[in-house]
């Protein structure tokens, strides 16, 4: 099956150049779309215009997901499971970036759910205040997707309670479930709710430290996930999404022009979609 092959808009932003600096780039070496991890409608609108102008899909916003209290602590989705208000800035980011992406014509979202290796307990006031984000995705006619990260309890819960709800679907991370997760068959039980992609390559999880976060955001074969296996699956159940790469200009790949950069992406990513090993 044929898809759109994109990546993320900051995949340049290691080396100095902005988002909308690199959407040219990102044109140019022949990619069909990309996400941003950007939710404010200030630095959204400008993409979107951009990407509008370049014939680029803007296929969906990364809404905030960690913030740093006043305190100084940094605060993550597990907050949206406890009694208090430590929940509302990010909350009230993701209703943002809904907004966001119905003023802008851009079709969804992800999210995360949880953080860290140990999740919170299932809680009727978390359960609530994703309804208030279905319900508003609901009203925005935008897809609110949730991501898989390290746990799996709560992101099934939450898929099943919105089973029949057509706007909230799965953000398939590859290299997450290699790395934290590599039992569970994210494809097999939620291919055929995926509406987004997050793809990027690991050597799977650290058997010497398995705490370890070896979630290292590599260029698609450069480490060890099998993108043929993954390809298999998403033809099995019908995933016809962009295959879109989450991935950065770092390390040994610093010294390449954007260019030769993107250009050499852009051939792993057609072979990824080709199913090669």
């Amino acid at each position: 099956m044929k898809r759109r092959l994109g990546v993320r808009s900051s995949c340049l932003a290691t080396m100095g150049i902005s988002d909308l600096c690199a959407l040219t780039y990102i044109k140019n070496a022949g990619f069909d779309c990309f996400f941003a991890d950007k939710y404010k409608l200030e630095d959204v609108a400008p993409l979107k215009e951009e990407a509008d102008r370049l014939g680029l899909d803007f296929e969906f916003l990364h809404a905030k997901w960690n913030y740093t209290d006043a305190m100084g602590s940094r605060l993550f989705m597990n907050e949206f499971w406890k009694p208090g208000l430590s929940y509302l800035p990010l909350f009230d980011a993701t209703v943002e970036a809904l907004d966001t992406a119905a003023a802008c014509g851009i079709p969804g979202i992800c999210q995360h759910v949880t953080s860290g290796w140990v999740a919170p307990p299932a809680t009727d006031i978390g359960f609530e205040r994703f309804d208030r984000l279905v319900e508003h995705a609901i009203k925005k006619g935008v897809k609110l997707t949730l991501e898989n990260l390290r746990n799996y309890g709560l992101l099934a819960v939450l898929l099943e309670r919105y089973e029949r709800v057509p706007e909230v679907g799965f953000c398939y991370d590859n290299g997450h479930e290699y790395c934290y997760t590599e039992t569970v068959p994210f494809l097999d039980l939620w291919g055929k709710r995926t509406y987004f992609t997050h793809l990027h390559d690991n050597y799977g999880r650290d058997k010497e430290d398995p705490m370890k976060d070896a979630d290292y955001h590599l260029l698609p074969y450069d480490g060890t996930f099998d993108y043929g296996a993954m390809i298999e699956k998403m033809d099995r159940h019908g995933y016809c999404g962009a295959l879109t790469l989450e991935v950065s200009q770092h390390g040994k790949y610093k010294e390449m022009s954007p260019e030769d950069f993107l250009a050499m992406l852009y051939e792993r990513t057609v072979r990824l979609s080709k199913g090669e090993k």
